[in-house]
């Protein structure tokens, strides 16, 4: 039901049908949006985002071990920072950001995630519910309507104004051109799916990554001896320091396989097929539990535990490790996804030395939602290295 009122009615990336219009969804995006040029393009943004926050774990600790810091808040508030940066040229998160549109903003956004974790029967069952739930369709198609006019208003500003460099101001010069192909649904639906699909994704793994390494402390040392020996001690690190930091990639790897964040796409039967046993009609949609895969104990030696280790000098195989999905259904943003989560986790390994709030281990248990958050915002106590001083005064 989100597909057909957030998702306009089922004609993004996410849940159009494979076709014509879903392959023209997949190469602009793959084109236009997230080509290597492209998000080359956006690094500054990216960068100065996790820069400032460095700046606020900074303010908020003081600088020592003595006050713990939450951490869940920051990081998502800079995942949407960067999204929406890249995307209109608009920041409407931080302590400095206190405007009507930044507040209107932050609404809808909170609505669409409730809604997204919302347990919803109708979309299982819908004979039998519907007219139970006509509430709940009632609100998500206002809530969709909402959605709808901030997008638009988006795109109505910058075809007033094309003088910025953002992914708006792009696709509208493509639809000069192609207007069939770039129509202000289309670009609306393309917003839409970076918005609720590129943003929490990244900020819930950064949080269960940091969770992971506070309770494995030895791999967090081992992490940032990686850093000062391939960085140092003089300079920020930056993303094109990150193929470098093998062992920070496969921290990345295996917090992933642990706690693959997003939904995967879902497919869709080809054909009648059987599937461990059970009959699977032509047309049928078909949800990848990435989650089963990835503890396996056939595919995974003891699966449950956090070993980075695993990963090291091994090519694994696309269908053991599939957090970004796979095949032709794959997410498109998978390299934003790696390069905003290698960027930040590398950042804060390199610039603070972390702690548990106490000797008792940090709380793995995992909430409720589509992009299976920690159930407990993550607080942590860190102290500034010296490399913090000179992120703080390149901000400024």
């Amino acid at each position: 039901m989100i597909g057909k009122y957030i998702g306009y009615n089922y004609t993004t990336l996410v849940g159009s049908p494979y076709g014509d219009h879903w392959r023209n969804l997949r190469r602009l995006c793959a084109l236009e949006i997230f080509s290597t040029n492209r998000l080359d393009n956006f690094q500054p943004i990216r960068l100065h985002e996790v820069k400032l926050l460095v700046h606020r774990v900074f303010q908020n600790s003081g600088g020592n071990f003595g006050t713990p810091v939450e951490l869940k808040s920051k990081f998502f508030q800079m995942s949407y920072n960067i999204i929406m940066r890249m995307v209109a040229g608009k920041r409407y998160y931080g302590e400095e950001v206190d405007n009507e549109e930044a507040n209107h903003f932050r609404e809808l956004v909170e609505e669409v995630i409730s809604y997204g974790g919302a347990s919803n029967p109708t979309d299982f069952m819908p004979a039998i519910f519907r007219c139970f739930f006509r509430s709940f369709e009632k609100n998500l198609a206002r809530l969709g309507s909402k959605m709808d006019a901030l997008l638009q208003g988006f795109i109505d500003e910058h075809r007033r104004d094309k003088s910025r460099n953002t992914m708006i101001d792009h696709l509208l010069s493509l639809q000069e051109s192609e207007p069939e192909y770039y129509s202000d649904q289309i670009i609306k639906g393309i917003i839409s799916v970076m918005l609720n699909a590129g943003t929490e994704t990244s900020s819930v793994t950064i949080e269960w990554a940091m969770s992971l390494l506070l309770n494995h402390p030895e791999v967090l040392e081992k992490a940032k001896a990686e850093i000062d020996d391939h960085v140092g001690k003089d300079r920020l690190v930056d993303e094109t320091d990150l193929p470098k930091l093998k062992y920070l990639q496969n921290i990345i790897s295996e917090t992933l396989r642990l706690y693959p964040a997003p939904m995967l796409v879902p497919h869709e039967s080809s054909d009648d097929c059987k599937v461990a046993g059970f009959h699977i009609p032509r047309g049928t949609m078909l949800l990848v539990n990435a989650w089963a895969i990835h503890r396996d104990p056939l595919l995974w030696e003891d699966p449950e535990s956090f070993k980075p280790e695993r990963f090291q000098g091994v090519q694994v195989e696309s269908w053991k490790l599939l957090p970004f999905g796979m095949g032709r259904r794959a997410c498109p943003g998978s390299g934003l996804a790696q390069r905003v989560i290698g960027l930040a986790l590398a950042t804060l390994v390199q610039c603070f030395e972390w702690k548990r709030v106490s000797e008792e281990v940090v709380d793995l248990m995992e909430g409720k939602g589509l992009t299976m958050p920690k159930a407990e915002p993550l607080m942590a106590r860190c102290e500034a290295r010296d490399i913090v001083h000179k992120v703080l005064s390149e901000i400024s």
